[in-house]
């Protein structure tokens, strides 16, 4: 069994919370294995899929009462409800968008405690983040990260706390343990954070059935592609087959002329966007200007498109990409890989990536902003790492926009002015402030 933060935080949600929780993401991101398992904490957990049993819909339509609603599901689970010791479990809930209205009533009633998910919310639901205010929270589920990774493998968290030192303090790692993590970061190239591949790795340690295992997700995407988006599928499947090709070429960008000769982003943005909202593409934007808030300068028609992982983008490759990671063949381009892994890291740490690309300056892998400034984060696979003219030109001509850039990088830590290179392993520590203000009294004196 995966060990997961996503675990924790839903343990922690119904401490601290007493409304329900709606899970989104992309499938097989893990998301009902990780509700089940929660819901064995509890006396009672009654699941009710509205795919497998359509009937279950009418248990909201025409409500008016949180003891009708609640009626009616102790009829649908044929079993009682225990108070103060019940979960019940919604899934795919797309098929059933009455049930956002009567959340309020089963959370208000408080007696029971509803934790909800589907498949492709972000499709079906576009304005979910906006209803039912104040009664229900949600969290967007990715695949594991590459800590999580480390953690199922059963690496001490004494290795990883002391990586994470060295982090902090700038200190080269310990070369052995150096060597090691490189090629467990090449591994988890392979295999990704997808549930079901990691845990196939795992309990097998078979690459061939990861990488079947992986193929299958594929396949999936590509039908809930057919079936959930009829008017623009041919597009959006063009797109999703380009995604490894485009993060091959030099500047990585989506080039929109090899979908079309005369293809124009306006006729395309739909189908980007429905990539985005299905959970599987990440699409990290241009900025002109290296200032907070970055949104502010992005370029919706300049952008990278990478896979929401790493594993899936190999599976996607049809020339044995995975066994040439392996062997470290230098031949391979690493960089596309290695900044797919980047961008799914930092999504998944709380942090929004951008890019920044001037004909003049150059190009900067990523942007994020970190505690109100800018980080510039240049992603490096080969073994000249130390160099990188774009970052020196964006460094003299914004002096004063960022105090620091990290170097991903095969190398150890080390410091140069402004650069910090880091071990391509430790981006698994760059992340988002997600603390909050304490308590702030101010001063009223005269105004009383």
């Amino acid at each position: 069994m995966l060990k997961r933060n996503l675990d924790n935080f839903i343990a922690s949600y119904y401490k601290e919370s007493r409304n329900a929780l709606l899970l989104t993401g992309a499938r097989q991101t893990g998301k009902t294995f990780a509700i089940r398992k929660y819901g064995q904490t509890y006396k009672n957990f009654i699941e009710i899929n509205f795919i497998e049993h359509p009937e279950a819909i009418s248990i909201f339509e025409s409500v008016s009462s949180a003891e009708e609603l609640i009626m009616r599901i102790s009829l649908f689970a044929k079993e009682p409800l225990v108070s103060g010791d019940t979960l019940i479990f919604f899934d795919e809930i797309q098929k059933c968008p009455e049930i956002l209205t009567g959340l309020k009533f089963l959370v208000d009633d408080g007696k029971y405690r509803y934790i909800l998910s589907g498949s492709l919310l972000g499709v079906e639901f576009q304005n979910i983040s906006s209803q039912p205010v104040g009664y229900m929270g949600i969290k967007e589920v990715f695949p594991l990260c590459f800590k999580e990774f480390l953690q199922n493998l059963k690496i001490s968290d004494n290795i990883i706390n002391s990586l994470e030192q060295c982090f902090h303090n700038e200190k080269p790692v310990d070369e052995v343990i150096h060597r090691k993590l490189l090629d467990l970061f090449r591994l988890y190239l392979i295999v990704g954070g997808m549930p079901g591949p990691m845990w196939d790795y795992i309990r097998t340690n078979d690459l061939s059935i990861v990488i079947q295992n992986q193929t299958d997700i594929v396949s999936l995407y590509k039908r809930d592609i057919s079936q959930y988006s009829q008017k623009d599928s041919l597009k959006i499947k063009e797109i999703f087959d380009l995604i490894p090709s485009e993060l091959d070429a030099k500047n990585k960008r989506f080039i929109l002329k090899n979908l079309n000769e005369h293809a124009k982003y306006d006729r395309y943005a739909d189908s980007f966007l429905w990539l985005k909202d299905a959970g599987v593409a990440i699409p990290v934007y241009n900025v002109n200007e290296p200032k907070v808030p970055l949104r502010l300068s992005e370029t919706r028609n300049l952008f990278k498109l990478f896979s929401n992982d790493v594993g899936l983008l190999a599976a996607q490759y049809a020339d044995g990409i995975q066994r040439r990671i392996l062997a470290g063949d230098t031949e391979i381009n690493y960089g596309s890989i290695y900044e797919n892994a980047v961008a799914q890291e930092l999504l998944h740490n709380g942090l929004t990536p951008y890019y920044y690309n001037n004909k003049r300056r150059g190009e900067i892998d990523f942007i994020v902003s970190m505690k109100g400034k800018v980080l510039p984060i240049e992603v490096k696979s080969g073994k000249d790492y130390t160099q990188h003219s774009a970052l020196m030109n964006f460094s003299n001509d914004f002096p004063d926009a960022f105090e620091d850039a990290y170097i991903l990088c095969n190398g150890n830590v080390s410091r140069s002015g402004k650069l910090l290179y880091l071990p391509i392993y430790m981006l698994m520590f760059i992340e988002a402030d997600l603390s909050t203000p304490g308590i702030y009294k101010i001063d009223l004196t005269g105004l009383q």
